[in-house]
């Protein structure tokens, strides 16, 4: 399976109107013009006018000037920035239920600490944890964690903010 990592995909950060039914519109136009998703996440910013949707795309369906055009002729949609690796900030969540046995307990407890996670619920047989980091971390982690049961696991996709004094380029319509 590939991840958000790989050269065929894109993070884009678009900035849009904080208005009910605006990322419906965003889906829908992927949607209707094949687009891949690969990874989505939405939230208000500290401006509660706006949200900013962080969009990985896979650019093998289309090209990502042709995506950056069709979300530009939504009318909702104020302004688009390509998230480079080395001028941003990426993150994602993982929270899992695993499965573990009172032998095994400790070599858990030491992974999650070990990757600075946090253990959520602890209910004997079974514990609940949630880890944060780079994807590709977080896709390490994933992989650790697979020697355990995995009886549940989510992950929320990627979010990404420019680095401080970084400059990400705002992309037109054009």
């Amino acid at each position: 399976m590939s991840r958000p990592g790989d050269l065929a995909h894109h993070t884009l950060a678009v900035l849009v109107e904080n208005k009910a039914g605006v990322l419906a519109r965003v889906a829908d136009l992927f949607a209707r013009r094949g687009y891949n998703i690969v990874s989505l996440a939405v939230a208000p910013t500290e401006d509660q006018r706006f949200s900013r949707i962080t969009i990985v795309v896979n650019v093998e369906s289309a090209p990502l000037d042709q995506m950056v055009k069709q979300l530009f002729k939504l009318v909702n949609v104020v302004e688009i920035a390509e998230m480079q690796p080395d001028q941003s900030i990426t993150r994602e969540l993982v929270v899992v239920n695993v499965a573990v046995s009172p032998e095994r307990r400790n070599e858990l407890r030491e992974l999650v600490e070990s990757c600075h996670g946090r253990t959520l619920h602890d209910a004997g047989d079974h514990v609940t944890i949630s880890l944060a980091g780079d994807p590709s971390e977080v896709d390490a982690i994933e992989e650790k964690l697979r020697t355990f049961d995995i009886l549940d696991m989510q992950r929320t996709g990627r979010v990404a903010l420019s680095k401080v004094g970084g400059s990400i380029p705002r992309l037109r319509a054009d």
